[in-house]
């Protein structure tokens, strides 16, 4: 069991970036992987980015792939979303999550991860 808390949410002007982070504790001894979902007003949450234990690996959504660079730093047992070119449609709750890795993961997939961070609202203006 690991316990997720995000930070780093907020008001920025389209153009800006941002940068969130994700704090876990607990059992981090596992390798777990990490990703990144947010939920935007009257939609489905939806992937935004994931990284495995090492970071050897790393997956993006359409929207987030050259704007958006996800990272970690496992002796600070913490993740980063780092999002820069920031439009209105990124305005959502961001939430943080990690799973065991195994082999076979679908990182895309929100069923696949275990735990889950509250999420942190992050609203980009015009």
């Amino acid at each position: 069991q690991v316990q997720l808390v995000e930070s780093g949410g907020g008001v920025v002007q389209a153009g800006g970036s941002l940068k969130l982070s994700c704090v876990l504790s607990g059992r981090t001894f596992s390798d777990y992987s990490l990703g990144w979902f947010r939920r935007a007003p009257g939609k489905e949450r939806e992937f935004v980015a994931a990284i495995t234990w090492s970071g050897a690996s790393t997956y993006y959504s359409d929207f987030a792939e050259g704007r958006f660079t996800i990272s970690r730093d496992n002796a600070l047992n913490t993740g980063y979303l780092q999002m820069s070119s920031l439009k209105p449609e990124d305005t959502a709750v961001y939430y943080c999550a990690a799973t065991v890795w195994t082999p076979t993961l679908l990182h895309r997939s929100e069923v696949a991860y275990d735990n889950w961070g509250q999420g942190t609202q992050v609203t980009v203006s015009s």
